[in-house]
């Protein structure tokens, strides 16, 4: 019985980590985490988004993000930039999940 409930607690950890892509935009840059760039074309960014509808098809830090509804939900706190030497990341959205996923490795480390 010890071991399914330490089973149960560890299983219940690891999937509560795999939601990190929970992501807030919040008014001010003095709030975020991250400042976040929108570019035009797909060449230009650090990451390519898909903004899943649902919570739990939120990625493991693989470009699927889920906008919240409040602040505290989120894993990271994220302000869009008006011009891209203010970044941290460039974005790019695309149209289906399977596109999803970073261009420029070294940046990862922000997102987590």
């Amino acid at each position: 019985m010890k071991k399914l409930s330490l089973v149960i607690l560890l299983f219940i950890g690891f999937s509560g980590s795999i939601k990190a892509q929970k992501v807030f935009s919040v008014d001010y840059s003095s709030q975020a985490n991250i400042k976040v760039f929108v570019v035009k074309y797909e060449s230009q960014c650090d990451l390519k988004v898909y903004k899943v509808k649902y919570e739990s098809q939120a990625g493991n830090n693989d470009g699927k993000w889920f906008f919240t509804d409040y602040a505290s939900q989120a894993k990271k706190k994220i302000y869009f930039v008006d011009y891209e030497s203010q970044a941290d990341l460039k974005i790019y959205f695309v149209d289906y999940e399977s596109q999803a996923g970073w261009k420029n490795t070294s940046k990862k480390s922000l997102l987590y």
